[in-house]
């Protein structure tokens, strides 16, 4: 379904992208990637899919005895992904032609492994666990409009 809004999505700014100087490409681009970018770490922030449906929950964390700590207070539960939606790792790319945005690095296995609910280590010499799928990246209702927004700023400028 996603790849079919992506098409539709690609056919109608095709047209009034293929209307702008290259130069004019570039900016709008650039000018979309960022805020999508923004608008993925708000989202990611939020603990919710494309869809707007929340993350899967954490596993609970148990130990030897039952529960890891039995002090109330002692792990504290952040909200995930805090540094993946960082500039640092989420990076927009952006010419003329098109743009990208997505995670660079080491973190991109990371976020694979939760984009796609893939099985992965906990840790380096740890227990392998089937981790649930948590779109980080996607599209939603508000994003097609941002980006219908920001094309149509700049066409009519």
């Amino acid at each position: 379904m996603m790849d079919n809004d992506l098409h539709a999505l690609d056919k109608w700014a095709g047209g009034l992208l293929a209307q702008l100087a290259p130069a004019g490409r570039r900016a709008v681009t650039r000018d979309i990637a960022r805020e999508l970018r923004r608008s993925q770490q708000t989202r990611i922030g939020a603990q919710r899919n494309p869809d707007e449906s929340p993350f899967a929950a954490r596993k609970p964390r148990t130990g030897k005895g039952g529960k890891l700590r039995e002090k109330k207070g002692r792990i504290k539960r952040a909200a995930m992904f805090a540094k993946l939606r960082t500039a640092r790792y989420l990076k927009v790319e952006s010419d003329a032609m098109g743009l990208a945005v997505g995670f660079a690095g080491r973190v991109s296995r990371v976020a694979r492994v939760h984009q796609f609910g893939l099985r992965d280590r906990v840790s380096p010499k740890g227990a392998e666990y089937q981790y649930p799928a948590r779109s980080l990246l996607g599209f939603t209702a508000q994003d097609r409009e941002l980006i219908r927004d920001v094309l149509l700023n700049h066409i009519t400028k």
